[in-house]
């Protein structure tokens, strides 16, 4: 079963972020990896990744660099920089707030206090 667009754009940044904290990664890797730990319910198209990645870039949140595959292929990687760490701990908090209080409203209950 796939996520609903909608729900997934408001945290695709927090998304790539988290995969990235876990080790530096090639654009196709990460596409391969959300979709597979989220059982398949978060895609990303290249279109959406790479306007992300090339955003986060600019605002020093993650480095790219090259780095020639076994295959003789050269991949863009990414690496999470302090900057980015910081961001997605930030994004993490939000997240946090946000789906206490979905969930509040959808059990029909008070969110707990902050």
């Amino acid at each position: 079963m796939r996520a609903d667009k909608n729900l997934l754009a408001g945290s695709t940044t927090l998304l790539v972020l988290s995969l990235l904290s876990k080790g530096d990664k090639y654009g196709y890797e990460m596409i391969a990896e959300l979709e597979s730990r989220s059982n398949r319910a978060f895609t990303l198209k290249e279109g959406t990744l790479y306007p992300i990645l090339h955003a986060l870039e600019k605002e020093k949140a993650v480095i790219s660099y090259e780095k020639e595959a076994p295959t003789g292929r050269v991949r863009k990687y990414y690496r999470i920089t302090r900057r980015g760490l910081s961001l997605l701990e930030e994004k993490q908090e939000d997240w946090s707030l946000f789906s206490k209080a979905v969930n509040a409203i959808l059990a029909g209950t008070d969110p707990a206090p902050a």
